[in-house]
């Protein structure tokens, strides 16, 4: 870079001068036979060049500004990468650096890159018209931030706490600076999530009122906050917020309307209340409790969320005392004999046992590499449609193994049919799944409740659920059970197994479950979901409802 910029500084100053020039000749030409006539108008050419001279001192300024622009970004990036690329998954596995990948490679770069057009430099734009196909787009940006929003509601993150990274299990420290909460705030204020929007473009205000620089303006901080507050129902604080703005912008297109807006509606509150006097605004900080969290979808949010940070898990003494572990050696299956599978129990009813050394490192590797070059956005089946579609609530990327691809793969799959007792010949393949930044699995169902899904007419109903853990998360990521109140936590070699039929061929609704969102780390698993074909003898039917 220190080649490239002199050079064309100097091409593109000389061509500067040359159009300037031309520029002036070509104004002047029509009585350029008369200038020297008139010292009045040869003094005008002497303005001229004066601010010709300005110009060029400007144009000077500029460059120098973006050589040490260019210099400073790429210092930056260079102590940046070089902790990122020593250990790539240990990096991303905190979410502010996984969000601010995606911002940086979305926006960041892009601004670089029109900053350096300015003078066109080939080798760089060369570089970025090869690159640019695989950076992320607006979406992966969005994406990311909602991630961050999703793990600040589900871990009950203050923002502040969030944007310095105090984050439980970090190795990799990372902070969001003031442009940075309040672009999180502008996307969820774009989304109408007011609620979001008012603890983001709060941080982002604390933090410039802490005297950290910024590109954003207090204004438009206040802009946003203002109407966020407003739309929470708070009119005292919007008020005051709005005042603020006046304060320091009186010219403020909307503060003004927006001013006289809240205090008529105030007036209006206060003479239905029957009362002459409004209370001050609450001057206390804005937290995550100041504002009621919107209720959404999900009829068991809290319950999830809850057992997600590891609270409510209703696991008593009583239940406690009812667990065991155990060697399985799958009914003296001649391939468990001599090194059975160490076996625990996790919950009575439904029955949910735990596996341990489930799989070696080297075969966890294994899968990892051969699933890495097919993963893809995971799938849902539409409810009313039967047909396969992204969804916001599951966020991973997935890739679908046969035994036929390698012997690890074939001999996992026999191990599951040696401790299960049940047959694989009908089950689906091994499909193996990465959780990224805040990826999640919201709760759902593995059976089918449709009864007449054309999916089910030859294997049948999803009879069980076989689920590797393929590392271990640092913060989040539990498979959890809200019915009954569990929560098995990520434990690398190990697996979970349980039923989703009861013996009579129905479903188990207490089996609802969900992949929490990944707070710190990497989570990867492995999954192997078990039909009824094939089982006739293994697990015979009965009549009845037990496990």
């Amino acid at each position: 870079m220190s080649v490239w910029f002199p050079c064309r500084f100097c091409l593109t100053m000389a061509t500067f001068l040359v159009l300037t020039l031309l520029t002036l000749w070509s104004f002047s030409s029509p009585v350029q036979a008369e200038i020297f006539t008139s010292i009045g108008q040869m003094t005008d050419l002497i303005f001229a060049e004066r601010e010709l001279v300005q110009s060029l001192k400007e144009y000077i300024e500029a460059e120098e500004l973006k050589l040490e622009a260019v210099k400073s970004w790429a210092d930056k990036l260079d102590l940046l990468t070089r902790a990122s690329t020593s250990d790539p998954e240990g990096f991303l596995a905190h979410p502010v650096n996984a969000y601010k990948l995606m911002k940086r490679l979305n926006t960041e770069w892009s601004e670089l890159e029109s900053l350096v057009l300015q003078d066109p430099s080939d080798g760089f734009i060369s570089n970025m018209s090869v690159h640019r196909q695989y950076f992320p787009d607006e979406e992966d940006e969005k994406g990311a931030a909602k991630a961050l929003l999703r793990l600040q509601d589900t871990y009950k993150l203050d923002s502040e706490s969030f944007s310095k990274g105090k984050l439980p299990g970090v190795r990799y420290n990372a902070e969001l600076t003031v442009d940075d909460c309040f672009d999180m705030g502008k996307l969820a204020y774009n989304e109408n999530d007011y609620y979001h929007s008012v603890l983001w473009m709060q941080q982002a205000l604390r933090q410039m009122d802490s005297g950290e620089d910024a590109k954003t303006l207090k204004a438009d901080i206040l802009d946003y906050l203002s109407y966020s507050v407003y739309q929470m129902g708070d009119l005292p604080r919007a008020i005051e917020l709005t005042r603020r703005l006046v304060a320091i912008d009186p010219s403020h297109q909307r503060a003004g309307t927006n001013l006289r807006y809240f205090e008529r509606l105030l007036s209006k509150e206060l003479r239905d209340l029957g009362r002459s006097q409004q209370e001050p605004a609450d001057e206390r900080p804005i937290q995550l409790d100041t504002y009621e969290r919107p209720k959404d979808y999900l009829p068991e949010r809290e319950v999830y969320e809850a057992l997600c940070r590891g609270e409510g898990v209703k696991m008593t003494p009583k239940r406690l005392s009812r667990l065991f572990c155990r060697y399985q050696d799958g009914n003296r299956n001649p391939r468990l004999l001599l090194k059975p599978m160490k076996e625990e129990d996790e919950w009575d009813s439904p029955h949910i046992v735990r596996f341990l050394e489930a799989l070696s490192d080297e075969e966890i590797e294994k899968i990892k590499e051969l699933a890495k070059p097919n993963l893809a956005r995971a799938t849902v089946r539409d409810p009313n449609t039967g047909v396969l579609t992204v969804a916001h609530y599951r966020v991973s990327k997935s890739a679908w193994l046969e035994g036929e691809d390698d012997p690890v793969i074939a001999r996992v799959n026999q191990r599951i049919e040696d401790v299960t007792g049940l047959s694989v010949n009908t089950a689906e393949l091994l499909q193996v799944a990465n959780y990224g930044v805040g990826g999640q699995y919201e709760p759902h169902y593995d059976f089918s409740r449709r009864p007449f899904d054309s999916n089910l007419k030859v294997d049948g109903n999803r009879l069980a659920t076989y689920l590797n853990y393929m590392s271990d998360v640092e913060a989040g990521g539990a498979t959890v059970f809200p019915d009954f109140g569990a929560a098995i936590w990520p434990r690398k070699g190990t697996a979970v197994f349980w039923y989703n039929l009861f013996k009579s061929g129905e479903g188990d609704y207490r089996t609802r479950h969900a992949a929490c969102p990944v707070l710190v780390g990497s989570k990867w698993v492995s999954n192997k979901w078990i039909h009824e074909r094939g089982q006739e003898f293994r697990r015979p039917c009965g009549l009845t409802e037990v496990d």
